[in-house]
């Protein structure tokens, strides 16, 4: 495969994998509920979908004859499953009881930047001042839509938007791990593998916060969506695109997401689509084309040892 169509299979990937995630804000309000009429704990949302999707996995490696990791790879495993296991779905779900999906999507709006920040550190690469300029300019995009939709002069901070920025930290470094992890493991081996190593502390804490009321049918369809599909069979996708076409370039196409929630939020939470929303989804779209064209650089002096630590 040539350089150019296995950057363009990264990004078809990426595309993949972000419309799967963009569904997982929506689905996850449907499942925590509103302070008004709570539905499920944030705690049994993010432990209890990591158990659903370990299952999941355990089914998936034994039916693939999955290799066991390798040492060295133990940490990179944990330092994903910290990231994207524990992290990211515990602070979302706890947020989302206080926040709409529309207000959250704009949040985590910033983790295509995050990523990449992450990604460019780990994997060493230098990407140009024109892809820089085209990522700030995305989440630029995305910090002036949620001050528009704030309908404020400013956008405050609350405790559910730090939650959020913290779940951002940790998506962040949980996709640019999985992503290292992929270029030696088979990208669907890295998830479960993640899912399996955290499954000693998620089943017994799930089990524990257990929902005690009945809870409605839609916040169960909402709970198996995040199960299966935002924990498991997306990161399928998410992480073979990451390590196709670089986790810096790929990272970019998420900025789509918050837009691609607030569409899924007007079927799903009945929220609203403007002509405001549509026209800042089509100028993020713009800033992920022009970026895509821009060079991302790996240094030619860095030696082998440091590019490939488990090569000796």
């Amino acid at each position: 495969m040539s350089p150019h169509a296995q950057i363009s299979k990264g990004l078809w990937l990426g595309l993949l994998g972000t419309v799967i995630f963009s569904v997982t804000l929506p689905m996850t309000r449907l499942a925590v509920g509103t302070p008004d009429a709570p539905q499920m704990s944030g705690i049994f949302i993010a432990l209890g979908r990591a158990v659903v999707a370990a299952g999941l996995s355990a089914v998936f490696l034994l039916a693939t004859r999955a290799p066991f990791p390798k040492r060295q790879d133990w940490w990179p495993l944990a330092a994903t499953a910290g990231g994207v296991v524990f992290g990211f779905p515990l602070f979302t779900s706890i947020a989302m009881r206080y926040v709409e999906a529309v207000h959250a999507a704009v949040i985590i709006g910033a983790l295509p930047l995050a990523t990449a920040a992450v990604g460019a550190l780990l994997h060493r690469q230098r990407p140009s001042a024109g892809f820089w300029l085209c990522a700030a300019l995305g989440s630029a995009l995305v910090v002036a839509f949620a001050l528009l939709r704030s309908g404020s002069g400013g956008l405050s901070i609350s405790l559910a938007d730090l939650l959020l920025l913290a779940a951002v930290l940790c998506a962040a470094v949980g996709y640019g791990y999985g992503a290292r992890l992929s270029q030696s493991m088979r990208a669907e081996h890295v998830i479960c593998w993640a899912l399996l190593l955290s499954l000693p502390l998620t089943l017994p804490l799930a089990a524990i916060s257990w929902p005690a009321a009945a809870i409605k049918a839609s916040a169960w369809w909402g709970f198996g969506y995040v199960a299966v599909f935002s924990m498991w069979l997306g990161f399928f996708a998410w992480y073979r695109g990451l390590a196709l076409g670089g986790t810096v370039r790929v990272s970019q196409v998420q900025l789509l997401q918050p837009f691609m929630s607030m569409l899924f939020a007007v079927p799903l939470l009945g929220e609203r689509l403007d002509a405001v929303t549509v026209g800042f989804g089509l100028a993020v779209i713009a800033t992920v084309f022009i970026g895509k064209k821009m060079p991302v650089h790996q240094p030619a002096a860095m030696p082998p040892s440091l590019l490939h630590p488990r090569k000796t």
